[in-house]
């Protein structure tokens, strides 16, 4: 068998897919082998590049096989679907990933360290949590207003609400507030819980110089400032602050043609969870415009004057996230713009 020079790797739960190719891009292998196979089957391959899909798994595989000598790359599968000949199996998907990762134009996802990962994971927990507590609350209420007692929304709301089963001040039954009290000890114990969480992400915060400088950036506080490091690192593998507010998908649409540039709505493509904590930034910070000056300057003065706040929002949203690429890949602390 000749040497392989370039393998497409699908992975997937138990089952992986390899397609590998030598230097004039002929096939030498295509075979399947077993989750404990893996491993041992690279192992005894001399070092090659090696393609994968930036999905579930892939950044433990990377790693595992970057230890073996094997230079990992992990392309993003919306760039992988233009190379899937006909019809979609695992033997197209591995020749497709080994076809766009030889491509000297593709763009590759970073390789996250298993701090990164450690710090996603907290981060989406939390997520997770204060959906449900929102949830729990909305049901609560709900429940409470079938029996003519209404409560705001809220966070003030939901402290009267756990306040009045608590309390048991009305005059409902007493299999009721048995069933509700359920809710109020599931919403304390989140609570307790989702402190806990955000204590653990403000020590891995303060623990960070990277997390730190962000977090001079007004309206970028512990959350965001700890998600971006967690997400991009130092930030080296965009070429622009525009760059990355693309790959957030805080950037306008574009269906340009001919020469003429038509820009639409943000393409809402890329890392959503990022794109939600710098827009509630903007938001929040929209409310103290002075605050908002300080990171937007002049034009975003002149442009609350011609656009509704919700787009001077997202423009704002924009800016950040230039601003924090700037702070991250210089390793400067923000620097106020001029009124």
């Amino acid at each position: 068998m000749k040497k392989i020079s370039t393998i497409g790797l699908d992975i997937a739960k138990r089952v992986f897919q390899i397609h590998g190719v030598d230097d004039t891009g002929k096939v030498v292998v295509q075979k399947q082998v077993g989750r404990s196979e893996l491993l041992d089957w690279f192992g005894k391959q001399e070092p090659c590049l090696v393609g994968m899909e930036a999905c579930a798994t892939a950044n433990y595989w990377a790693r595992e096989l970057s230890r073996l000598g094997h230079d990992v790359r992990l392309i993003p599968p919306a760039y992988v679907k233009a190379y899937v000949r006909r019809q979609k199996n695992d033997r197209a998907d591995a020749a497709a990933i080994c076809e766009a990762v030889s491509r000297p134009s593709m763009r590759f996802a970073t390789l996250k360290t298993t701090t990164q990962q450690v710090v996603q994971v907290l981060h989406r927990t939390r997520e997770l949590l204060i959906k449900q507590r929102v949830q729990l609350g909305n049901a609560l209420r709900a429940h409470l207003a079938e029996f003519g007692h209404i409560f705001p929304q809220g966070a003030a709301g939901l402290d009267k609400t756990l306040g009045f089963v608590t309390e048991n001040a009305g005059d409902l039954p007493e299999e009721l507030m048995g069933i509700l009290r359920v809710y109020v000890e599931q919403i304390t114990r989140l609570r307790e819980t989702l402190k806990g969480l955000e204590r653990d992400m403000l020590l891995w915060h303060r623990s960070q110089q990277d997390s730190l400088r962000l977090a001079t950036i007004p309206g970028i506080g512990t959350v965001t400032a700890s998600a971006i490091v967690a997400a991009i690192g130092d930030g080296q593998q965009f070429h622009s602050g525009r760059e990355f507010a693309a790959w957030i998908g805080l950037v306008p649409r574009q269906n340009s043609s001919g020469g003429k540039e038509r820009l639409g709505r943000i393409s809402k493509q890329g890392n959503a969870y990022l794109r939600q904590l710098l827009v509630t930034s903007a938001t929040n910070y929209l409310r103290g415009e002075r605050h908002a000056r300080a990171v937007g300057g002049t034009w975003f003065s002149q442009l609350l004057k011609r656009k509704p706040g919700r787009l001077a929002t997202v423009a704002l949203a924009n800016k950040m996230a230039r601003v924090a690429w700037a702070v991250l890949t210089k390793g400067e602390t923000y620097h106020a713009m001029p009124a």
